[in-house]
């Protein structure tokens, strides 16, 4: 059964078909039946997801320098953290002065670090193994889908270049009302600082946003409006590690697409799409595991590009 998502009619494999993985001899219902109870990814995701979060927490409760403020921008024992789409909010409050006040040392060590680290692990990695937002949207997405599968509600969309134009907008709302408006509205800033210091009314705006997804339009912060998870997504780019797909090993049941948190990056599951033998996920992957635990050929798996090929 679908962990997110309602289930739909997959396409088994055809009966004629010779392909060199083993699995995808064995009757169709075995087949669908295989990984349907296998979280490994999930289960590890979900608990460094919680230690970090709960790194915070404790740090602050015992007053130790081990990981102090938060996910907006932090120290890592003693060593600076800052999160890129916050920098650029800083750097254009600072365009309209005479000088650059948050063009410290300490500032430009924060931003490349989390640069660089995310550029290697892959930049929406953050989302599903740091957000405490998408922790809970996640089993937000899992009740919305409950809820259309019953035909109480129906789903909407947007396109999904929308989180651009937030992203731009921003930037343009720090820069000429010399704020950081959007950490105002921010559901990982404020659920972070909420765990940390203490819940706020603020924590209201959160639970409108999360209503919103659940009767309206599933994750709809994450995919249309985060201009955080649009800056990880533009650094995943060029990042090494990713899911890599092998159509010989694809039975084409289209499990990992039912499951997946960003399901238009998996297009080349389906019989017929896939261009190439080998294909890697795409950069709005938020490296969730999903995908790989239930994939009954193990035709998807992580791995660093061009290691791979070596190996």
């Amino acid at each position: 059964m679908s962990l997110f998502s309602k289930k739909r009619e997959p396409l088994p494999p055809k009966k004629n078909d010779e392909m060199p993985h083993s699995k995808l001899g064995m009757p169709y219902k075995e087949w669908m039946g295989m990984n349907e109870d296998r979280h490994k990814w999930r289960n590890r995701r979900w608990a460094f997801l919680v230690f970090i979060n709960l790194l915070f927490v404790i740090s602050f409760a015992l007053d130790l320098s081990l990981l102090e403020g938060s996910l907006s921008g932090s120290r890592l024992l003693g060593f600076y953290l800052l999160d890129p789409y916050n920098s650029f909010q800083l750097l254009a409050i600072s365009i309209k002065t005479e000088y650059l006040p948050y063009l410290t040392m300490n500032f430009v060590i924060g931003f490349f670090t989390i640069v660089i680290f995310y550029s290697i692990m892959g930049g929406r990695s953050f989302c599903s193994w740091v957000c405490p937002y998408h922790f809970l949207a996640e089993w937000a997405e899992k009740l919305h889908d409950y809820l259309v599968k019953k035909k109480k509600i129906k789903e909407h969309s947007f396109q999904r270049g929308l989180r651009y134009v937030f992203w731009a907008g921003f930037i343009l709302l720090a820069f000429f009302t010399q704020r950081l408006v959007f950490e105002t509205l921010n559901p990982v800033g404020i659920l972070s600082r909420a765990m940390i210091y203490g819940p706020g009314l603020i924590l209201l705006w959160v639970l409108v946003i999360i209503a919103f997804e659940i009767v309206y339009s599933k994750r709809f912060w994450c995919r249309y409006v985060c201009p955080i998870g649009a800056t990880w997504s533009i650094i995943g780019n060029i990042s090494p590690v990713a899911v890599k797909f092998e159509l010989d090993k694809c039975g084409h049941c289209r499990k990992c697409q039912d499951v997946c948190l960003v399901p238009h990056e998996l297009w080349f599951v389906t019989r017929g799409k896939a261009t190439n033998e080998k294909h890697y996920v795409g950069s709005d992957c938020t490296r969730c595991g999903y995908c790989v635990d239930v994939c009954p050929g193990d035709a998807l798996n992580f791995t660093v590009k061009g290691l791979d090929k070596i190996l």
